[in-house]
């Protein structure tokens, strides 16, 4: 069986527009599972040990690093942070999308201006 070079396999991979595209929505998730994983380790913890202290299932804990956590709650996310002695911060970013659309329209001196122009007349 011949091995495959992972790196070279997902370079080429990402060439096609369909899996690029798959595989940039997905980086959230896999930041998402990646850090805590990375914070369970680091305080010496199995997934066992952490679903203990979250209240749920070794189960619910590998699903949610592995990815694969479409019906996640904040509340869990909530209750996994405090377990791991984390703060967990939620942050809205603009897309590539937002952002060209927001260059389109007005910039952000007429934006400022035209809130102050709304509060004058109250």
């Amino acid at each position: 069986m011949k091995a495959i070079d992972f790196d070279k396999y997902l370079e080429a991979q990402l060439k096609n527009p369909e899996f690029r595209k798959a595989y940039d929505e997905l980086e959230d998730e896999y930041q998402l599972a990646t850090q805590i994983i990375r914070f369970r380790i680091d305080r010496n913890l199995t997934q066992t040990q952490l679903a203990r202290l979250v209240g749920t299932s070794q189960p619910a804990i590998a699903r949610l690093e592995s990815g694969n956590h479409r019906n996640l709650t904040l509340a869990f996310l909530f209750r996994v942070a405090k377990a791991l002695d984390l703060r967990a911060e939620l942050r809205f970013h603009p897309t590539k999308a937002t952002r060209l659309r927001s260059s389109l329209g007005m910039r952000p001196a007429q934006r400022a201006s035209a809130g102050r122009r709304a509060k004058s007349r109250r």
